[in-house]
């Protein structure tokens, strides 16, 4: 069963350079979403090598900027893409948020991708412990 949603999506509301910047990490997020978990982990890996800890600001700014562009990472059935789009748009700027991977705590089986920043989950509805975490991708000064 589905219940209706309302999205926000107005790419009007990114300015036009950035607005190339973020369909650029979709496309991207796109490809790289059909890969598999570990192969995911590995290239975002290796992409956050030299990027600074962004903000919260940041992390938000970039997630705001790829749902207003991207209608298929609007919805809660984007979260993937949604998700790999905001790091890489984040490290086209020179920072990375933790990216992470997990799954609904309580049956039925969900799962989920989001960003954080400082154990901060960013742009999410649902509560700090709804999902456990399989694996992130911290910036990368954590080893």
């Amino acid at each position: 069963m589905t219940s209706p949603e309302a999205i926000f999506h107005d790419p009007r509301a990114v300015p036009l350079l950035r607005r190339t910047r973020v369909r650029v990490a979709v496309a991207a997020a796109r490809l790289l979403a059909r890969r598999p978990p570990k192969r995911i982990r590995a290239v975002l890996t290796w992409l956050r090598r030299g990027a600074r800890p962004a903000t919260a600001g940041e992390a938000s700014d970039a997630r705001q900027a790829v749902v207003s562009v991207s209608l298929a990472c609007a919805g809660r059935e984007g979260c993937l893409i949604r998700s790999l789009a905001t790091v890489l748009l984040c490290r086209s700027y020179g920072y990375w948020p933790t990216w992470c991977l997990g799954a609904r705590r309580l049956a039925p089986f969900y799962a989920h991708a989001w960003v954080e920043v400082d154990g901060v989950v960013i742009g999410e509805e649902y509560p700090p412990d709804y999902f456990r975490t399989f694996f992130t991708v911290p910036h990368g000064d954590i080893p």
